[in-house]
């Protein structure tokens, strides 16, 4: 299995075993919520090709990692139609849009907390896939094994770009998107979802 010991060390909790037990209740919410995420992961990166046409390596980052959440998405997508689960649009969790709303509104400054959170969605999700891995069916186990590699390589990436772009070192700026990140996963929610805190009622234990 791919190490994941530096997102670990990143995050400043785990995943709480609340959520992994909502996971393990509400499968089918899972694959859709994930199915959500790659697309909306994929969405932000093209936005970013959009927005930022000046910076080749970034242009170039996020050509890649688009392509590869959208791989991703036709994978949960098959992996679904097999289980005879209908995709649906489901309401976003709070925890990305909480994250932006600390997003300040002026360059380079934009980006940079844009990028640092792309990174934080994505060692969250690495963290999550190695956490639910083992929980789960051969088929799902194997498949969200396969992904840690590359949800890794996002991270890094994401935070290899804030701070290439940054004027100084962008620790403070991470550390405070930590804290907010750690206050959203360890906080109940009402609904569940990939990206959601442990919601209160639980069907099942692990």
């Amino acid at each position: 299995m791919t190490d994941i010991s530096a997102i670990q060390k990143f995050l400043l909790c785990p995943t709480p075993d609340a959520w992994l037990q909502n996971a393990l209740a509400q499968q089918d919410l899972l694959l859709i919520d994930h199915a959500n995420c790659e697309k909306k992961a994929a969405g932000t990166a093209m936005n970013l090709l959009y927005r930022y046409v000046d910076k080749p390596d970034l242009l170039y980052r996020m050509s890649r990692l688009a392509r590869e959440e959208l791989r991703h998405f036709e994978q949960v997508l098959s992996i679904m139609a097999a289980r005879g689960i209908e995709y649906v649009q489901t309401a976003p969790a709070r925890y990305a849009g909480t994250l932006h709303k600390h997003v300040r509104t002026f360059e380079p400054a934009k980006l940079i907390d844009t990028l640092i959170i792309g990174a934080f969605i994505e060692a969250r999700s690495c963290e999550r896939f190695a956490r639910l891995a083992p929980l789960l069916d051969d088929e799902l186990s194997r498949f969200y094994t396969g992904l840690l590699s590359s949800e890794s390589r996002h991270f890094q990436h994401y935070l290899q770009l804030a701070q290439r772009y940054a004027d100084k070192p962008i620790a403070e700026r991470v550390a405070f998107f930590a804290e907010r990140e750690r206050e959203l996963i360890e906080a109940e929610d009402v609904e569940f979802r990939f990206h959601s805190g442990p919601v209160a009622a639980v069907v099942d234990a692990l």
